[in-house]
């Protein structure tokens, strides 16, 4: 029998918590959606991930929503997710606070989000929108290659065809977002690249 390191132990709970979370939020979801190609269930997994990235993160009062309003996640760009978010989080909430999607343009200002997740499509436009995210506190989520060295928070990664993610502290730093060690206990951290 094989002992799990401590980090591997927490990994396996932190898995399981948001794979049960999906299967839950999946009974909801027409079955279709289960039917669909990988991809889909990938997009289940990462939705998983962005609504529990909430409650591991603290932002500053300038970005605090007060008791009642929504908790905003905002896609920016491309939606790779389609019905798949929106069916994820209906009738959840997060601290109390129901949770809100909303789909933004590349460029568009981010004030009003507490959590971005940046389509793959638009690296060009990556130091605009992560200028805009740090002076907004907002929690920047990616999945392309090198989006976290690059200057966003957290990125998705896939390895052994599985759905990891890793964190630069320095951008979380900059957009002045507090990370919970239990979280970065289970990611990778990565340093900006020039």
């Amino acid at each position: 029998m094989r002992i799990l390191s401590r980090r591997s132990q927490i990994g396996v709970v932190f898995v399981s918590a948001l794979m049960l979370a999906a299967w839950v939020a999946g009974c909801n979801v027409a079955t279709s959606v289960f039917a669909q190609s990988r991809e889909a269930s990938e997009y289940q997994i990462k939705a998983a991930f962005l609504y529990n990235f909430a409650k591991f993160v603290e932002w500053p009062p300038e970005n605090s929503v007060k008791a009642g309003d929504p908790m905003t996640i905002c896609i920016v760009g491309e939606d790779p997710f389609g019905n798949i978010l929106d069916e994820f989080t209906k009738a959840k909430t997060i601290n109390g606070r129901p949770v809100l999607i909303t789909r933004l343009k590349p460029g568009q200002d981010l004030k009003g989000c507490q959590i971005a997740f940046i389509s793959s499509t638009d690296r060009s436009q990556l130091k605009s929108i992560f200028q805009n995210a740090a002076r907004a506190h907002v929690l920047t989520v990616g999945e392309s290659q090198g989006f976290s060295a690059g200057g966003g928070v957290i990125d998705f990664i896939r390895e052994d065809k599985m759905v990891h993610f890793e964190v630069n502290v320095d951008a979380a730093q900059r957009a002045n977002l507090k990370i919970s060690s239990k979280l970065l206990g289970l990611a990778k951290i990565v340093k900006e690249q020039d």
